[in-house]
């Protein structure tokens, strides 16, 4: 599958907003209550202008890099846009100010980090938190019994704002599998809401991408992150 042209996109982009409305109705929710991110990792600045003329919610971005480059060349048309990659902390500078939601916030070390730039620039930083929910040793984020510690930092912190949660389960073919995953996080997605802590309100639960994007609005996700389906195949070399 080749990067898709702007009509391929055009209609990529309507039949994944039918598709999510379906599987929200099935769950008994309002469709208006999730949302697209378009996941543009590799993707010029010329594509990314072309897609924010389609109904898209938020951008995310997985490097900094080009998170920079499309917003200084105006990529994203005045919609949102959120850092969903890995945050290394001596680039948190450049994400601050551009980004409007961190999603990727999976180590108390980072959150530290983020704090200190967000005060230094005199803002409030809005973000979620990330969950590894599978364990796996390739993937970022903190294990479900390390949420709560995290969480207790996070809301003693006066530039950040938890909004809600990102995860990525494994990726498998056993649909009662994943499904499982993705309700795990909900489970601690609605607990978290649950604890009342100052800083802290859970609006956004960020899960599921191309292949199992459905599911997890199933489960409950209010935003999901989709690349492949949007813009065909990443061409690596471009980059």
């Amino acid at each position: 599958m080749a990067e898709k042209t702007p009509e391929e996109m055009r209609e990529a982009v309507l039949a994944i907003r039918e598709k999510m409305a379906a599987a929200a109705r099935e769950a008994g929710r309002d469709p208006a209550e999730v949302q697209l991110c378009a996941a543009c990792k590799t993707r010029t600045a010329e594509t990314v202008a072309a897609s924010a003329a389609l109904p898209i919610d938020v951008f995310g971005e997985n490097h900094v890099q080009e998170l920079c480059a499309n917003f200084d060349a105006g990529a994203y048309c005045g919609k949102p846009i959120h850092f969903i990659g890995h945050l290394q902390t001596n680039k948190i500078k450049k994400v601050l100010g551009r980004a409007s939601l961190i999603q990727s916030v999976g180590s108390e070390h980072l959150l530290t980090a983020i704090e200190k730039e967000a005060a230094k620039a005199g803002i409030v930083q809005n973000v979620l938190l990330e969950v590894n929910i599978g364990g796996e040793e390739s993937k970022s984020g903190v294990s479900p019994e390390a949420l709560w510690p995290l969480l207790d930092a996070a809301s003693a912190q006066e530039h950040i704002r938890v909004k809600g949660l990102m995860a990525i389960p494994p990726v498998n073919d056993d649909d009662a599998q994943n499904r499982r995953y993705l309700a795990a996080v909900h489970d601690l997605f609605v607990k978290a809401g649950e604890r009342g802590y100052s800083n802290v309100e859970m609006q956004t639960l960020s899960m599921g991408m191309s292949g199992d994007y459905e599911n997890a609005i199933r489960e409950g996700a209010t935003l999901v992150r989709i690349g492949t389906a949007i813009y065909g195949e990443r061409d690596y070399r471009k980059r």
